[in-house]
């Protein structure tokens, strides 16, 4: 009867988990078709993040793990600058968009599955730096294929939101059979079901229909600025540089402080679950909120917080200061997001991909690298986040006052 009632219980979490997915598969809308490969993706990327954080982060000692994660953060500044030479000129082509999400998944499965016998060796960095390049690769495609997918009433915020949250999902689903698999066999079995993730975000490409082409007229740099988005690429930049700060600032702070180690594991799934809330709520806040000023609310409700938790070192507070934390980002995030996209000019859109995710990722690493390697106790750190946070965010406030008062001093020349 016990056993009745546990493979009943079983059922029922396999259809949940297979009825969205069916829907996906038999809907004829395109947007819907790439969620698939979003979603597989994601699970070979959340079970290959498993295999390295076991390999770098939690099997050596704090003082060896850091020297270790200062040269991995440093390898993960080369990526775009060694992909973007050859994607550029294909992302300006729209035709080429579907070839190199299929590339990607195509390259991370091979090398996930090369790397899983060669994990414990001196192979470790450069393979990770070829399955980081590829998944590079695959989200600066991902702005574009969203782009030339989302249906015209949804919007570009609800658009990358449902892909954000589709992605939360496969990771959290993968993470399960993940985490079991490293107790059970180490890194290698996880990398294998990393590759199997990969190859079928490979296959599920071939059934993508060619995406609609879109673009706006505007100015751009050669560099693939945007200048009337500079403000909110500054505000965004820095909420991925204390992102980054916060991550490794907390799992060295336990780590020393000698905090249990589920701790940074209550604490991730709050960012996580943070993050997943800003992509359900940003669809919602957008109809009433400029996305360039929702960004820099963010800033504000994000130092806000970080003045609380820094009060105090408890569990209840850290989680809730991860989770506020993960939805400024996230939401800031999606704002910028919407804002690149819509206004990409036709023609330059692998230039402005590139620029931006290239921008954000060093200042991610900026943020990491600072918490990895100088010896911040945590609520200094967390009181450098706050005054980070509100600062950039009272400048963005008081901006509108400054240029108003500058153009009045021009006028009169």
């Amino acid at each position: 009867m016990e056993g009745t009632d546990s493979s009943g219980r079983w059922r029922r979490y396999g259809l949940a988990v297979t009825r969205p997915l069916v829907r996906l598969w038999e809907s004829d809308r395109p947007l819907d078709a790439y969620a698939l490969v979003q979603f597989a993706g994601a699970a070979g990327d959340a079970l290959v993040a498993i295999a390295l954080a076991d390999s770098i982060f939690f099997s050596v000692p704090v003082g060896q793990a850091k020297l270790k994660v200062a040269l991995y953060l440093v390898l993960t500044m080369a990526p775009l600058a060694v992909a973007a030479p050859a994607i550029v000129p294909l992302l300006d082509r729209w035709g080429h968009l579907r070839s190199i999400s299929f590339a990607a998944a195509a390259g991370r499965a091979v090398v996930a599955l090369y790397a899983a016998p060669r994990f414990d060796t001196l192979l470790l960095f450069p393979l990770a730096f070829g399955l980081l390049v590829l998944s590079k690769v695959n989200g600066i495609t991902r702005n574009g294929l969203v782009m030339g997918y989302a249906p015209a009433g949804e919007g570009l915020v609800a658009a990358n939101a449902r892909m954000s949250r589709i992605g939360v999902i496969g990771g959290l689903i993968a993470a399960g059979p993940g985490v079991a698999l490293l107790k059970l066999g180490g890194a290698r079995p996880v990398l294998d079901l990393a590759a199997v993730a990969f190859a079928a975000a490979m296959l599920l490409t071939l059934r993508l229909a060619r995406p609609e082409r879109r673009g706006t007229e505007g100015p751009v740099t050669k560099l693939g600025a945007i200048p009337r988005l500079t403000a909110a690429a500054a505000g965004t930049a820095a909420l991925k540089a204390a992102s980054g700060f916060l991550v490794f600032l907390l799992a060295f702070a336990l780590r020393s402080g000698g905090e249990p180690a589920y701790w940074f594991g209550i604490l991730a799934a709050a960012a996580a679950a943070g993050g997943f809330l800003g992509d359900v709520t940003a669809p919602r806040l957008s109809r009433f909120f400029r996305e360039d000023a929702a960004v820099f609310v963010s800033l504000l409700a994000a130092g806000a917080v970080a003045l609380f938790a820094a009060v105090a070192f408890r569990l209840p507070v850290l989680a809730a200061f991860a989770g506020c934390a993960g939805l400024a980002t996230e939401f800031g995030r999606l704002s910028f997001q919407s804002l690149m996209q819509r206004f990409a000019p036709e023609g330059a859109h692998g230039r402005v991909f590139v620029r931006y995710d290239m921008a954000f990722q060093l200042a991610w690493v900026a943020g990491a690298f600072l918490a990895a390697v100088l010896p911040f106790s945590f609520r200094v750190g967390v009181m450098t986040m706050a005054a980070f946070y509100l600062t950039l965010g009272v400048f963005y406030l008081s901006r509108p006052i400054v240029l108003a008062r500058l153009r009045e001093r021009a006028g009169p020349g």
